[in-house]
């Protein structure tokens, strides 16, 4: 097959990005990122060449570097237009220059232009950053490196170093003509159980009492999916305080960083509370879903043999979250793309009828409403007047292919203090910077969904949260050695979920104690009027890290709550944003890394032509939607549950139980009682029996079923249980059915 290679003028010619190799240092809960790109231009005429490199939101580059023939170029941080008039300034006189800077709509999209590559030339491109590692529900630290030119937004266009461009080629995976190679290194003292990979991975070898592990990338890798590691340590919960060096040379930059950021040491501290869970979940609440129903919604989950499509698997998950609601609640629904529509014109009271009209219209959704824009079904939601006595709780779906990031993140921000937003990302190549940002400044919670990962899982798990009491009166206090004191650089937390893990920077200002001296830092919480607090006592004695690592993502942490892209940043912040990223490194919307090389003997000569690097197809057409294996008895009986928790006695639950509706009726124990009882005892007896496995997923609607028995079937309950194990030949214990 003939690679498309689109834009290039001569097809046939190889594009001149030969190979990708990355190495990864991960510490504890923190992994240092090195990507060197290496570029050769084969052609006969110099090139401007364009790359796009995706990473996650919370990834701190502070790196820039370029070797051309053997020089070796290190870039400079500069605010953004400067650094721009520089690039075509430098451009236009012959030079060869890089420039790399966040895409204008997005913080977690990279472009990198190189002017004036001549002919023969080979150029390679080192790219530094620090990022946090999400959590897991099951504990487990989760790294991802994007599939390299994944094709996540309707990009915009326009001139070199003015945004990305909409027309980059697309190539299929076996046709891309770069290779990629990565290499981690591991340590933590918590100890590494096992570390496991979505892709084929070279023998992983462990050391020193399996306190460091080394993994590499097998050879052959294709770019048909993000690559992911899962490291499972053995003990991940215990809080702590990181403290690192600054750089005693560092002048201060503004009067909010006395000292300036890097001039004083940094502390990270990390806890994981505890918190209880309650089982009497609140039963009132408004919960708006947006479900995003654009043409890339109707791709694979991923490019495994059968993946389900994404839409079909949100709809699944839509079916899960509208029966799991608790009666009494709101809801309503909204689809969007290029245009959105609501299910019903305002929020309805959750009944039967209201569950069963949603339902009718979830089964009709479809991936056909082109484009992807959330800010107008957004501001319809935020418009409408709130209902007494039940919170605003907003669950939005996407594949994150928005415009403009930015401004949805400003208009859920706007929004804060009457809702909270959980936000879930489908798909590999999913927006972080839009997921976590909309997540973060609601105080919500932020998901991905790839490969063959549940969506129902993740989903059912922040519904949970969203009925939770909320946790109150959150507060971070420390104690510290007299004339040392600690600024907070991330916001202090308002809201806390069970098995949330929490990361905080701070800047320790003032006279740094001897170094057998330390220091405590607690979290406290109220939850339904009890008071919960974890304590870590710490040392004090900084350690010094060559890539201040703390430092840059404290630098980053801060730069997430004032930067709100090139346009849209306030003045004041917009200052503080320039200052912290140019002292500390770190790219921000506002500043860019330029590189330039002038030492050539002599100008380039001939027409300079432009080169956008393919990217690789990752939304085929050939695609059926499928059910996981054994999901399809597990679909079917969630889907025959009643609003308020019963199940109906039917031919569709005898199907899933296997046996026919008349051995059903037979084996009724209290004849002429009421059959919902006894459907409703028979289901749970499956869902424990058969899928125990998913059992976070259907918890809440096994609650609404329990608790309907005892309103509803009362003295009889037992007898109904105990005659349903024998009839199914059940072992499940019947302590599932205690009130």
């Amino acid at each position: 097959m003939e690679r498309p290679c689109g834009l290039l003028t001569h097809p046939k010619e190889p594009v001149p990005l030969k190979s990708i190799s990355v190495t990864l240092s991960i510490s504890e809960f923190v992994a240092g990122v090195s990507a060197t790109l290496n570029y050769e231009n084969k052609e006969k005429v110099p090139l401007e060449v364009f790359f796009v490199f995706p990473m996650d939101d919370d990834s701190a580059v502070y790196s820039f570097e370029a070797m051309v023939d053997g020089k070796k170029i290190v870039a400079e941080l500069q605010e953004k237009n400067e650094a721009r008039t520089n690039y075509e300034d430098a451009v236009s006189q012959g030079h060869q220059a890089f420039l790399l800077e966040e895409d204008d709509s997005s913080r977690d999209v990279f472009c990198c232009n190189l002017g004036n590559l001549p002919p023969g030339s080979k150029a390679t491109l080192a790219l530094k950053y620090v990022q946090e590692l999400p959590l897991d529900a099951d504990g487990a630290l989760r790294y991802v490196l994007p599939a390299v030119l994944n094709p996540r937004y309707p990009l915009s266009g326009g001139a070199a170093g003015s945004g990305l461009t909409g027309k980059t080629p697309m190539a299929p995976g076996e046709h891309l003509p770069y290779t990629l190679s990565l290499e981690a290194t591991i340590t933590s003292q918590l100890g590494i159980d096992r570390v496991q990979c979505n892709c084929p991975l070279s023998a992983t070898e462990y050391l020193g009492d399996r306190t460091s592990a080394q993994v590499s990338l097998a050879e052959g890798h294709k770019f048909d999916r993000d690559v992911e590691l899962l490291i499972h340590y053995r003990e991940v919960h215990a809080p702590s305080v990181a403290v690192e060096l600054g750089k005693p040379a560092a002048k201060p930059v503004s009067l909010f960083f006395s000292g300036g950021l890097m001039g004083d040491p940094s502390a990270m501290v990390s806890f994981y509370p505890n918190i209880p869970e309650d089982q009497s979940p609140i039963t009132c609440g408004e919960f708006v879903f947006l479900m995003d129903c654009s043409g890339s919604m109707g791709c694979p989950m991923s490019n495994q043999d059968k993946s389900q499509l994404r839409i079909e698997a949100a709809k699944e998950t839509l079916i899960w979250l509208l029966k799991s609601l608790p009666i009494g609640c709101y809801f309503n629904i909204y689809e969007f793309g290029s245009s959105y529509e609501a299910f019903f014109q305002n929020s309805v009271k959750y009944t039967q009828d209201t569950m069963e009209e949603a339902l009718r219209r979830v089964k009709l959704m479809q991936a056909d409403l082109w484009g992807t824009e959330i800010l107008a079904p957004l501001k319809n939601i935020y418009s409408a007047a709130s209902i007494p006595g039940h919170p605003l709780q907003l669950f939005v779906f996407t594949d994150g292919e928005v415009d403009d990031t930015f401004s949805v993140i400003r208009e859920v921000k706007s929004n804060r203090l009457r809702h909270r937003c959980f936000s879930f990302g489908i798909g590999e190549g999913a927006s972080t910077s839009l997921i976590k940002g909309i997540a973060r400044v609601s105080g919500g919670t932020a998901e991905f969904i790839t490969g063959s990962e549940r969506m129902q899982s993740k989903a059912l798990r922040a519904l949970k949260h969203s009925l939770q009491p909320v946790v109150e009166d959150v507060s971070l206090s420390w104690n510290l050695p007299p004339g040392l004191a600690a600024k907070m650089l991330s916001p202090e937390p308002t809201v806390i979920f069970r098995g949330q893990r929490l990361i905080m920077y701070a800047q320790l200002t003032g006279k740094m104690p001897p170094a057998e001296a330390t220091g405590e830092v607690c979290l406290k919480y109220a939850l339904q009027g009890k008071s919960f607090e974890n304590k870590v006592i710490f040392s004090l004695q900084p350690k010094s890290d060559a890539n201040f690592t703390i430092h840059r993502l404290a630098a980053k942490s801060f730069l997430q709550t004032k930067d709100m892209g090139v346009t849209d940043t306030p003045a004041n912040d917009k200052k503080d944003v320039l200052k912290v990223s140019l002292e500390c490194g770190v790219i921000s919307s506002h500043t860019a890394f330029i590189a330039v090389n002038k030492d050539l003997n002599k100008p380039v000569q001939g027409p300079l032509v432009r080169r956008d690097i393919p990217r690789p197809v990752l939304c085929g057409s050939s695609w059926i939607p499928v059910l996981a294996g054994g999901d399809d008895h597990l679909v079917q009986l969630i889907s025959l549950q009643n609003a308020d928790g019963s199940w109906c006695l039917n031919e569709g639950l005898a199907v899933v139980l296997g046996v026919s509706l008349e051995e059903i009726l037979a084996a009724l124990p209290l004849k002429g009682a009421d059959t919902s009882g006894w459907a409703t005892v028979l289901a749970v007896l499956w869902l424990h029996g058969n899928r125990a496995d998913v059992k976070c997923e259907w918890e809440l609607l096994e609650r609404k079923a329990v608790a309907w028995l005892h309103s509803h079937a009362g003295a009889h309950t037992h007898a109904l249980v105990k005659a349903a194990i024998d009839f199914l030949n059940s072992s499940v214990d019947p302590a599932v059915f205690a009130p």
